[in-house]
């Protein structure tokens, strides 16, 4: 999807999935010369959609990092946000917390049992993470997986229902859960970076038991 991006937009796109980037980073990631990257840079600085900070790191000269302002990440679709908000809001005030969270339940429980049903057949821990990551992109969440240590890690690079989460953080339990169950016993699922908590991405540490 990206390689098919206009330049400006696959440099939105670079410093949303892989976080704050010097000039020269980025033009590495975009295969660019870094005047190009910096051009770039400059336009959607000048759009308020990026922002840069000078940051110290032992002794020389400070990097300039390149990152997303809260513009920039509003690019990426927050599904429906202003109205799911309102219609939480209004559950919770109407009809009380025990039933919204009865209605979190039943999504949770339908959208586990829709996982299991695309995840069906594939064992390997590796494929079900890979599966996983794959359903989650589709939904939005722009998520992928690499390995790590005794296991992989997931990878939300964005949350499309994060305003929602943000006032109702049974859909992050939820979520967490769902992973549990889908990705089997033989794996320990943690939940290392969270969105809602100041983090750039939601990353899910998979543990593959002995």
């Amino acid at each position: 999807m990206k390689n098919s991006l206009p330049d400006h937009e696959r440099a939105v796109w670079y410093l949303k999935t892989e976080g704050a980037k010097t000039v020269k980073a980025l033009a590495n990631s975009m295969d660019i010369t870094v005047e190009g990257a910096r051009f770039h840079l400059m336009k959607l600085e000048k759009e308020g959609l990026v922002k840069s900070e000078s940051v110290a790191e032992g002794r020389g000269r400070p990097k300039q990092l390149w990152s997303l302002t809260q513009k920039g990440h509003n690019r990426f679709p927050n599904a429906h946000a202003d109205l799911t908000v309102d219609l939480i809001d209004m559950m919770r005030q109407t009809l009380g917390q025990e039933a919204l969270d009865q209605v979190i339940a039943a999504n949770e429980s339908r959208t586990l049992e829709r996982y299991q049903e695309e995840l069906e057949g594939v064992e390997e821990v590796e494929k079900r993470v890979k599966k996983l990551a794959e359903i989650r992109s589709n939904e939005g969440y722009m998520a992928e997986y690499e390995e790590s240590g005794d296991g992989f890690l997931l990878v939300e690079n964005h949350c499309p229902i994060c305003d929602a989460a943000e006032v109702c953080q049974g859909f992050c339990r939820a979520e967490l859960s769902i992973f549990r169950e889908v990705l089997g016993e033989d794996v320990e699922v943690n939940r290392e970076e969270h969105i809602i908590k100041g983090a750039r991405r939601c990353a899910y540490k998979i543990s593959v038991l002995d």
